[in-house]
């Protein structure tokens, strides 16, 4: 592999650099569009956030949840109903104003989220306590002019995404729907190997109309944070304005009470900067587009022996459930190893005239351990790949855990170089600006389901302290 093929820094020496490379290199994304923020997500991404969707979707339909699909313009008539929520939207929001060469009567804008137009429609489909609860997903496209500049995947103008929307009868069932969709989320991060921090936001930044936000926080290796799916209880904030209203048992009308969450394409960007090493991407088995890759390696005069029996293997993976794909291009077998580490594939399998011979295969996991497999033994790679699955989640929670330190003052937390602190915070809305104000890191919220006793004084007033709250660098 040339070096402009190859990453051409360490994440050690400059983190942003690498990942840049990591993207473009390895085959995920191609921001060569001709409109910044635009980016191509190319068959590889793509393909792992197929594998995401599935996972995603399979869960949400098992409890009961349908999708559907809404308009990707919203009249401004609608937005108006919603001022208060909108207003976090406006700078970021495309407007149409004109069509087909004639200025439109109405301003549409280019969906940044669909709360207005979903909501529109719920008004005319709920009726009865016998229609909730409604759950209804939508997977599409969503589009942000994001001021603070662009990075692919983790801060585009236009990304994919699921978008969740739930009516409800009772508080109490909606916050109960919320704790499904935590666990939802979490059968995604399994997949993903990636131990998050959940949490539940300050109100500074819980999402606009919601009474809580849930979120789940990813620490990457320059130790700064991604936020990923996000979970809101918006209480009646949209049922009011949007007039979504029900007959209940005792035949008293009533507003509904609604949820919404989401998860992005995002998430394929903190996938990589969450484990990737010097040599590119490195992708958990249950992702990986493809989990083993098949290197036959040829000597002249044994081509068509090597090449026979690696597809042989190929066949027998594929029987296994196995996604396995034989590269039988015409390139060194150096060159190959190189390009498919860039890609992250977790399990490459090595054939060459001595492993024939020999009867067996060898197999070298994405981190480099070697292991030789008996070609009548090919189901021990399914115990490799799930070994490999297993040391990245414990790789994963143990860098969360050695990442989270506790700080009792200004001082300690402007001396931190990253990671998470853990700290006390009184509540007030001043003290939160100026810690961010004085240290540049911010407040990111308290844990999600678990109280935790305050262990000193508010960092940034010294006053009696009433959270535990988990503080970090974000993108």
């Amino acid at each position: 592999m040339s070096e402009e093929q190859g990453i051409s820094v360490k994440q050690s020496e400059d983190f942003s650099k690498w990942y840049l490379e990591a993207v473009r290199k390895g085959g995920f994304i191609d921001q060569r569009s001709p409109i910044k923020g635009f980016d191509v997500i190319l068959p590889w991404g793509y393909a792992i956030w197929e594998r995401i969707q599935d996972c995603f979707d399979r869960e949400i339909k098992e409890h009961g949840v349908q999708n559907a699909y809404f308009p990707l313009v919203i009249p401004e008539s609608l937005i108006k109903k919603e001022e208060e929520h909108f207003k976090g939207f406006k700078a970021e929001a495309f407007a149409i104003t004109e069509a087909g060469g004639e200025k439109l009567e109405e301003k549409l804008f280019v969906r940044p989220t669909s709360e207005t137009i979903m909501y529109h429609m719920f008004a005319m489909w709920i009726r009865s306590y016998k229609d909730l609860p409604l759950l209804i997903n939508q997977w599409c496209n969503v589009v942000r002019f994001d001021t603070k500049g662009t990075k692919p995947f983790l801060r585009g103008r236009e990304f994919l995404w699921q978008e969740g929307h739930t009516a409800h009868a009772t508080r109490e069932d909606a916050d109960k729907w919320l704790t499904t969709v935590v666990k939802m989320y979490n059968e995604v991060y399994k997949m993903l190997a990636i131990e998050p921090l959940i949490l539940v936001r300050p109100k500074s930044d819980t999402f606009a109309g919601a009474d809580y936000s849930i979120v789940f926080d990813t620490l990457v290796q320059d130790g700064k944070v991604v936020q990923g799916p996000g979970s809101h209880l918006l209480g009646q904030h949209f049922s009011k304005p949007f007039d979504i209203k029900f007959l209940d048992e005792d035949g008293k009308e009533k507003y509904v009470w609604q949820t919404s969450w989401g998860i992005t394409t995002r998430q394929i960007g903190i996938l990589i900067a969450h484990h990737g090493d010097d040599k590119g991407a490195v992708l958990p088995p249950e992702v990986a587009p493809v989990q083993v890759v098949i290197v036959p390696i040829l000597f002249k005069g044994k081509e068509a022996d090597v090449l026979e029996k690696a597809g042989s293997v190929k066949e027998q993976l594929h029987q296994l459930g196995i996604r396995a794909r034989l590269d039988s291009r015409e390139h060194s077998a150096g060159f190959k190893f190189n390009e498919w580490e860039l890609k992250g594939v977790p399990l490459r399998v090595e054939i060459g005239p001595k492993d024939i011979a020999a009867g067996e295969v060898t197999a070298v996991s994405r981190v480099g351990e070697k292991t030789k497999v008996k070609m009548t033994e090919l189901d021990e790679i399914k115990g490799l790949l799930d070994n490999i699955q297993e040391e990245m989640a414990t790789k994963s929670r143990k860098f969360l855990a050695d990442s989270i330190n506790d700080v009792h003052s200004m001082d300690q937390l402007k001396a931190a170089e990253g990671g998470f602190l853990r700290g006390n915070w009184c509540s007030s809305g001043e003290c939160e600006a100026s810690i961010k104000a004085e240290s540049g890191f911010e407040i990111r919220g308290t844990l999600y389901d678990k109280e935790e006793k305050c262990f000193a004084n508010c960092l940034w007033c010294g006053k009696p302290a009433k959270h535990v709250v988990y503080i970090a660098k974000a993108y």
